[in-house]
């Protein structure tokens, strides 16, 4: 790029203008050569290059107009300037001369300031459009190589230029567009539409330094894309927007594949959805569904065999999902092979697109199940999971993909509530079933947040004394429509929400507030214990140390007089964080107990690695050892395991003397259940203990409780926490 104010070249035949002009420019910085006659400057100009010429008009054999005729036929006014040099009264010499191309003119005697000023302005005006012309040929190369489609927007014609680029991009040849906005946004997804409008409208107002909005555009074969737009508006001097441009990508590859697995996702699974609804409103014959599987254990494996294995299961699980669906292709009687998507996680889906006959959704899925049975062999593991399948079948009642999609994986839910590798096609049932419990899960979050929840509490005892010791904190619900609710109405709904979390964290701060005030009017020693119920989920949070302590802290309890009661199951998922968990909790003073024991977990070895305090054992075991003899070794076994470990034991589910006595001569310390009392409320709690104190030994039968605690008996899974 040619630096430094310029090149000149004066011509003129008298040689004292010719110096004097030169050396005065010269001073200005310009490079100058000089010709005493036209003939000289055109052989110079052919030799050299120039920036500008200064060319007098009056000059012998060859004048200004016939040099500058010349010129012309070479040289535009952008590639070679001319500026005449005119006596004052030749105006019709500067007529003819514009006629001829000249850029400018002086008159002599030359005002040297005007002269270079208008000098500097036409050498400007030479190197801008060079540099513009040098700057459009890279942008042209640039396009042709770039997988970009062009647009410019002349705003004040309203036209577009479309590049060849750009209407491939949408499948058109080159011409087959109006230059026109509404070629672009017309094809605009109507979803997308105000989205573009409102960036475009942002842009051109000054809101932001540039356009940018990702969107969805027809396809000429009917299909959307999804593109990134980008551009900037030029402005003139009064800031009055000119023009927009920019660039077009198309970045559907992106948009519509998983990255683990190749399959396509959500967003191309509901576009060839909603193509089928459309076919199905036109085709009441037409038939399709929508498989929605979900894989068993999938967690399970993932947590304890890590991540890559759990990235690897994934990618084989859907190569046999492939495999599979190959060889499932006649049940579509158009032809059309099934399409196979990754929503995340280990969620999948198949459309299985102009089925024969709606059952076939039901052969593929178990097709689907018998391709499972088969063990993966990952990374010198073998790993056997099975899947859960939901089905809705296409129906023109559908108004969106996504309604359908919510229903399969409504149907999935149902079929995985059965077991594993089951399936279950949709129906009104399970929407209603499901509706409700969203309806739950959004009352329990306002039950959190309006003070609904209260806790009952079911006395532990010493059965060789009747001696009342302390309480389980048990959570109920105080519904404002339906009245007080058992736990197995919403444990299983904040389990699956992660309310059990907050719920949990609520149940300890007011259990360990209430026994304070207890063990406060009551001092006797030792001070009654409360037993309070973990949930897996929230023994997994790593705070979960630290907020016991604070809670101990706040409330002002003998820290060894809270027990933390939590499961077989929860322990082994993640052994060391158990551990490490636990130990910190037995630093501060906590107890700690195993809730439901021998009913989770089959490995004992961690009884051993474990500061474990008591083992709880089950009511169904205590429930059946007077019929059962093996339910009967089962409790004895536990009560000679705990003494051998130096642990103390409560039995669950004491109903009857027979049961109390038979678990006192097998060297039982504690009991809890209906022969001693139900749950209560905090008031009957304390009246209780006060009737305990004064008539110590005479606790069973003297306090009904509210029937709520009927609860007790039922079967309730392992991760329900604080819930009997």
């Amino acid at each position: 790029m040619t630096t430094g104010p310029g090149s000149l070249l004066i011509v003129d035949d008298e040689e004292l203008n010719r110096d004097m002009l030169s050396q005065r420019l010269e001073l200005q910085g310009y490079t100058v050569a000089a010709a005493e006659h036209g003939r000289r400057a055109l052989d110079l100009i052919e030799r050299q290059a120039f920036d500008l010429v200064l060319l007098d008009v009056m000059m012998p054999d060859l004048n200004g107009l016939e040099v500058l005729r010349l010129l012309r036929r070479q040289f535009t006014p952008v590639e070679l300037p001319v500026i005449m040099v005119t006596a004052r009264d030749q105006s019709e010499d500067i007529v003819e001369a514009f006629n001829l191309g000249a850029n400018d003119y002086v008159t002599k005697p030359i005002d040297l300031p005007v002269a270079v000023a208008r000098i500097a302005t036409q050498v400007g005006h030479k190197r801008a459009q060079a540099a513009l012309r040098e700057s459009e040929a890279r942008y042209a190369l640039a396009a042709r190589g770039a997988n970009h489609g062009l647009w410019d927007w002349d705003l004040r014609t309203d036209e577009i230029y479309y590049s060849t680029r750009w209407q491939a991009l949408l499948g058109y040849e080159d011409g087959e567009l109006d230059p026109r906005p509404d070629e672009w946004l017309r094809r605009v997804h109507p979803e997308d539409i105000e989205r573009v409008q409102t960036s475009l409208a942002a842009h051109r107002q000054g809101s932001t330094p540039h356009f940018e909005c990702e969107h969805r555009l027809l396809h000429k074969d009917q299909t959307y894309r999804w593109v990134v737009a980008r551009g900037v508006a030029v402005r003139d001097r009064d800031g009055t927007d000119l023009r927009m441009a920019g660039w077009l990508s198309d970045v559907t590859e992106g948009r519509v594949s998983d990255p683990l697995t190749g399959l396509p996702n959500r967003i191309f699974l509901l576009d060839r959805i909603e193509r089928a609804l459309e076919r199905s409103r036109r085709l009441p014959e037409f038939h399709f569904a929508v498989l929605f599987l979900d894989l068993d254990r999938f967690k399970v494996i993932n947590d304890s065999l890590g991540h890559l294995i759990g990235d690897q299961l994934l990618i084989g699980f859907a190569r046999r999902l492939e495999g599979s669906l190959r060889a499932c292709d006649t049940v579509s009687r158009t032809g059309s092979s099934p399409t196979l998507a990754r929503l995340g996680g280990d969620e999948f889906t198949v459309l299985l697109d102009g089925m024969s006959d709606p059952s076939d959704a039901l052969k593929v899925a178990e097709r689907i199940h018998s391709e499972l049975a088969r063990p993966f062999r990952l990374g010198g593991h073998e790993v056997y999971t099975s899947s859960s399948i939901g089905i809705a079948l296409g129906s023109p009642g559908y108004r969106r993909p996504e309604d359908m999609l919510r229903d399969a994986d409504t149907a999935m839910y149902s079929a995985k509530a059965q077991g594993k590798s089951r399936s279950a096609v949709f129906d009104t049932a399970m929407h209603e079933r499901a509706v409700a419990r969203l309806e739950l899960e959004t009352e329990l979050r306002r039950a959190l947040e309006h003070d609904e929840l209260r806790l009952h509490y079911q006395p532990i005892v010493e059965l060789e004394t009747d001696r009342l010791i302390g309480f389980e904190a048990l959570v109920r619900w105080q519904h404002p429509q339906r009245g007080l609710l058992m736990p197995e109405e919403f444990i299983t709904a904040a389990e699956e929400n992660g309310l059990i979390v907050p719920l949990g964290w609520w149940v300890l701060d007011e259990a360990c507030r209430q026994i304070g005030q207890w063990q406060a009017r009551y001092p006797d020693v030792p001070p009654l214990m409360i037993c309070v119920n973990l949930s897996p989920k929230q023994f997994s949070q790593t705070v979960l140390a630290d907020r016991v302590e604070q809670i101990v802290r706040q409330t002002g309890i003998d820290p060894s007089s809270l027990k933390l009661e939590i499961t077989e199951n929860a322990i082994m998922s993640d052994p060391d964080l158990a551990a490490a968990t636990l130990d910190r909790l037995r630093s501060l003073g906590i107890q700690i107990g195993i809730d439901d024991f021998g009913t989770g977990h089959s490995c004992l070895s961690y009884l051993r690695r474990f500061p474990i305090d008591t083992l709880k054992i089950d009511r169904s075991f205590v429930h059946r050892m007077d019929q059962d003899a093996k339910d009967l070794e089962i409790v004895q076994t536990i009560l000679m395991l705990a003494r051998n470990l130096s642990m103390d034991v409560i039995a669950e589910g004491v109903e009857t003397p027979h049961q109390r006595d038979r678990l006192q001569t097998l060297g039982c310390e504690h009991g809890q259940g209906y022969y001693f009392s139900r749950a209560m409320q905090g008031q009957d709690a304390e009246a209780l203990i006060a009737r305990s104190r004064r008539m110590p030994g005479h606790l069973h039968g003297t306090v009904s409780g509210d029937d709520s605690a009927a609860v007790h008996t039922a079967h309730f899974p392992v991760e329900a926490g604080p819930c009997r």
